[in-house]
């Protein structure tokens, strides 16, 4: 069994715990997947194991993906694909389906995916730069200001915070607990927020850094 998922955000509610308490989660369908391929150190030099999730029109999946699917004895293309590596060959064959089976209640996870965009935008919403003074008259507000170096060394720092693109980045999020998971449903609940807009791809593994600590809960 592996211990990452490929699923969707659903959205943010709340529930209570077995102490009573409010807790804000996320809503994740994570699953099922199934296995399209198994990779070993013999084949390819690694071992891995890649799952897909959701499906996707015939007429929108090109003829590698339908082959890939068929290969597996998917009747369907799977619209997300993402691999797993393993330090070990693993059990799975092809065509076998993972669900939330692989996660416990109380478990720490992180979850992998991609902000939300918001388009160009200045220095002071992209890094909270101080920007100048308000006043009508003083005709420097919301702009960078000077960044130059004079003589020495003469040119523009590495890394300036400058004006440019704005969020749609890989962000991870660490050791959130899963309060509640919904097997009939296809559901996890996790405590706290993760990246992304409702309805965006996410990937649900298994806490790399928090183990120990769910090990002592």
């Amino acid at each position: 069994m592996i211990s990452s998922l490929l699923g969707k955000k659903i959205g943010m509610t709340q529930v209570y715990d077995s102490a009573n308490c409010l807790v804000p989660v996320t809503v994740v369908e994570a699953g099922p997947c199934a296995v399209v391929q198994v990779k070993t150190t013999e084949t390819d030099g690694y071992n891995a194991v890649q799952i897909g999730f959701s499906t996707k029109k015939t007429k929108n999946a090109s003829k590698a993906e339908q082959q890939h699917a068929a290969k597996a004895g998917l009747a369907h293309t799977p619209r997300v694909l993402s691999e797993v590596r393993l330090t070990t060959a693993s059990t799975l064959k092809v065509g076998d389906v993972v669900t939330v089976a692989a996660f416990t209640e109380g478990q720490l996870v992180d979850v992998i995916g991609v902000t939300k965009g918001k388009g160009f935008q200045g220095v002071v919403k992209r890094f909270r730069v101080a920007g100048g003074p308000a006043a009508h008259g003083s005709m420097f507000h919301r702009r960078i200001g000077s960044i130059g170096m004079r003589q020495t060394p003469g040119r523009v720092w590495k890394n300036q915070a400058m004006p440019g693109h704005m969020g749609s980045e890989a962000r991870t999020v660490q050791n959130l607990r899963v309060v509640k998971i919904l097997a009939e449903k296809n559901l996890i609940l996790v405590k706290g927020a993760i990246p992304g807009a409702n309805g965006d791809d996410v990937i649900v593994r298994a806490a790399i850094k928090g183990q120990s600590k769910a090990a002592k809960a």
